[in-house]
C-alpha cells in the first residue's frame, strides 16, 4: 500500500494537463455548434476552452481547484458557466440527459487519497446507476459515470483516460455500463506515453450513447496509434474505423477487442473442449505469506549470521531474479545466496524466543524502527511471528516481465506475497508445471491480467483461475530440458517449441495464431513498436 505522505502533489490532485492537439481532436468528434450543451466535469486551466472557441456552445464546467479555476475563466470562453465545487457532489442529484456533449480529462486520484466527503460522493454515484461500488477505485470512474448519466441520448462523450480502462478490475463496473448505455464505444490506443515525466499512460475514450435504452449497442472497438499523425484525420473516420466487438468483450476486460476475429474464435473453440481446462479447474492458488515488514524477515545470510539466527532461517524466494527458469532447487538457492540476495525468511513461531538473547536483540532492532506499529504487525501477538507460514510444491510470481511462470519449488522454499502458492489438483506439480508453458496460457495471461505504468503484467489469484491450460494428467515432462530452455533462450522461442508439444490437439497454425496474439500484447503492454504480425482490425 502507497501512504498519502510519500505521494506527489501531482498525483494527489490527479492533474495531467491536456495536451492542445488532442483536446482539439476531442472537440471536432463532438461538434459543438450554437446552443450545444456541453460539460466538462474537470476543467483545470481549461484546455479544452480553447478548442470550444468560436463554436458557439453553452459549456457548464467544474473545478476543484480555486486558482485553476480562475486560471480557466482567464481564458473567457463566451457562454461559459464554472462551478469552482466538487463535480460529483453535484452529479448525484444532477437531472440525467441534460447535455449534448462531454469532454474532459477527469482526475487520476485513488479512492484512498481522496477526502472522505468526495469518497462518499464517489460511492453515492455508483449507488445511483446500480454499479457495482469497490474502494480499489480511482475519481475518473465515477466521473465518466456520472458523465455519460448526464448525457442525453444519442449524446457523445469524448475524453482523455486512463489507459487501464480497458484492464483493470476496479473499472469493470464503468466497463459494463459503457457497454449498457452507448450504442459505439472507441479507445484511441496509443504506443507512446502522452504525459511527459510520467509513466502513466492514457488514451482517449470516445462513446456514443444509444439513442434509446433499447437500441443495438455495436459494442467496443479499439484503433491503436503511434504518433500524432491521426490529429490531422477527421475524428469519424477514426471512430468508425476499428470493427466493434460485443458479448464477452463488453462485459469483461476489454483486452480481447484487439485481438484479431480469427483468435477469439480459436479461444472461444477451446473453452468449449474437455482437453483444456481453466486453471481452477486443475490447481488451488493462495497469497504467499505477508510478513508486513519484508526487509526485517527476509535477509541474507550475512545478516543471519552477523546476529546469529540461523535457527530461525528458512529458505525464501520471490522475486523473478530468485528463479530465473522453473525449477528453485538447492543449487539455486546457494547460488541466490552465494551472490548476497535476501534468500532467508526469518520464522519466529511464537514468544519463545524471547528467551535467546540474540532473537531478542535482532527483534529489538524492530521495535525501535516502528515496526511493530505497522498495522500488519500490530494486529499480531506477538507482533513478529508472522501467520500462515507454509510451503507448496509450486509457487508463481506475482508479476512478470514477459509472460508468467510456475516455477517447480524441489526446495521447499517459503514465498512472501511477491508471489502464489499453488498446489496441483490434477496431474503431478511437474506436469502442472511444465503444460503453464505454451502460447495459449501466456495469452490468456495477456487477456485476464492488468498492468500498469512500467509495463510489467500483474496477475491476482482470481484472473489465475481464469487462465486456459491444457490437461495436465497425460504429459510426459521433461522439467530440466524446460528450465535451461526458458533460462537460455528467447521466450518466443521457448513459447512456440512449448506449444508444439503441451498444445498437440491445436494445428500448427493456431499455435502460431495464439503466439502471434500474445507477442502483440505483450509488445502493446511494454510499449514495443508492432512487428505487425497480427490484424489488429481482423479484416
Amino acid at each position: 500500500m502507497n501512504f498519502i505522505q510519500f505521494e506527489s502533489e501531482q498525483k494527489l490532485r490527479g492533474g495531467y494537463y491536456t495536451p492542445a492537439d488532442l483536446a482539439h481532436f476531442l472537440t471536432r468528434w463532438v461538434k459543438p455548434t450554437t446552443g450545444t450543451k456541453v460539460l466538462e466535469p474537470s476543467c483545470g486551466d481549461g484546455a479544452f476552452f480553447e478548442a470550444l472557441m468560436g463554436t458557439g456552445a453553452t459549456v457548464t464546467a467544474f473545478e476543484l481547484s480555486h486558482e485553476e479555476a480562475a486560471k480557466a475563466a482567464g481564458r473567457g470562453l463566451p457562454n461559459c458557466t464554472i462551478h469552482n465545487r466538487d463535480f460529483l457532489g453535484w452529479a448525484v442529484s444532477a437531472k440525467d440527459g441534460q447535455f449534448d456533449a462531454v469532454l474532459g480529462n477527469p482526475p487520476f486520484i485513488r479512492y484512498q487519497y481522496l477526502p472522505s466527503e468526495f469518497q462518499a460522493n464517489a460511492e453515492k454515484v455508483f449507488a445511483r446507476l446500480d454499479c457495482k461500488f469497490t474502494k480499489h477505485t480511482n475519481a475518473w470512474v465515477p466521473f465518466i459515470l456520472s458523465a455519460i448519466s448526464l448525457l442525453r441520448p444519442g449524446g457523445r462523450l469524448a475524453m482523455v483516460v486512463p489507459s487501464e480502462i480497458v484492464h483493470v478490475m476496479h473499472a469493470q463496473s464503468l466497463r459494463t455500463f459503457l457497454g449498457q448505455q452507448c450504442r459505439r464505444i472507441v479507445i484511441v490506443d496509443p504506443q507512446e506515453i502522452w504525459f511527459e515525466g510520467t509513466l502513466q499512460g492514457a488514451v482517449l475514450l470516445m462513446a456514443e450513447k444509444k439513442a434509446t435504452a433499447k437500441a443495438h449497442g455495436e459494442g467496443l472497438g479499439i484503433h491503436r496509434v503511434t504518433g500524432r499523425d491521426f490529429l490531422r484525420q477527421d475524428p469519424e473516420d477514426i471512430f468508425n474505423a476499428p470493427r466493434a466487438i460485443n458479448g464477452k468483450t463488453v462485459v469483461g476486460k476489454w483486452t480481447r477487442a484487439l485481438v484479431a476475429t480469427n483468435t477469439l474464435a480459436i479461444l472461444d473453440e477451446i473453452e468449449s473442449r474437455k482437453d483444456f481446462h481453466r486453471f481452477k479447474d486443475v490447481a488451488t492458488v493462495d497469497v504467499g505469506i505477508v510478513t508486513g515488514a519484508n526487509s526485517f524477515f527476509l535477509v541474507t545470510d550475512d545478516v543471519v549470521e552477523k546476529h546469529g539466527l540461523s535457527e530461525w532461517a528458512h529458505p525464501m524466494f520471490g522475486r523473478s531474479d530468485h528463479c530465473p527458469g522453473v525449477i528453485y532447487d538447492d543449487a539455486q538457492h546457494a547460488r541466490n545466496a552465494a551472490t548476497g540476495k535476501p534468500t532467508n525468511f526469518l520464522w519466529f513461531k511464537d514468544d519463545s524466543v524471547e528467551a535467546d538473547r540474540k532473537a531478542r536483540r535482532y527483534i529489538s532492532l524492530g521495535e525501535d524502527e516502528g515496526l511493530h506499529t505497522r498495522y500488519k504487525c500490530r494486529i499480531r501477538k506477538p507482533w513478529y511471528s508472522v501467520p500462515s507460514v507454509y510451503s507448496t510444491e509450486v509457487g508463481m510470481l506475482k508479476r512478470s516481465h514477459d509472460t508468467p511462470r510456475l516455477i517447480l519449488n524441489t526446495a521447499s522454499a517459503y514465498t512472501t506475497d511477491t508471489a502464489y502458492r499453488i498446489r496441483a489438483k490434477r496431474g503431478t506439480a511437474a506436469q502442472l508445471v511444465y503444460g503453464f508453458i505454451n502460447s495459449l496460457t501466456a495469452l490468456s495471461a495477456e487477456l485476464e491480467g492488468r498492468h500498469y505504468g512500467g509495463g510489467v503484467l500483474e496477475l491476482v489469484p482470481s484472473e489465475i483461475e481464469k487462465l486456459l491450460v491444457p490437461s495436465p494428467e497425460n504429459l510426459t515432462t521433461d522439467i530440466s530440458s524446460l528450465d535451461r530452455q526458458i533460462r537460455e533462450e528467447s521466450v518466443a522461442d521457448t513459447l512456440e517449441a512449448q506449444s508444439e508439444i503441451v498444445l498437440a490437439g491445436l494445428t500448427k497454425g493456431e499455435q502460431m495464431d495464439l503466439l502471434a496474439a500474445w507477442a502483440m500484447l505483450r509488445n502493446r503492454r511494454q510499449r514495443l513498436p508492432d512487428e505487425g504480425s497480427v490484424d489488429l482490425q481482423g479484416e
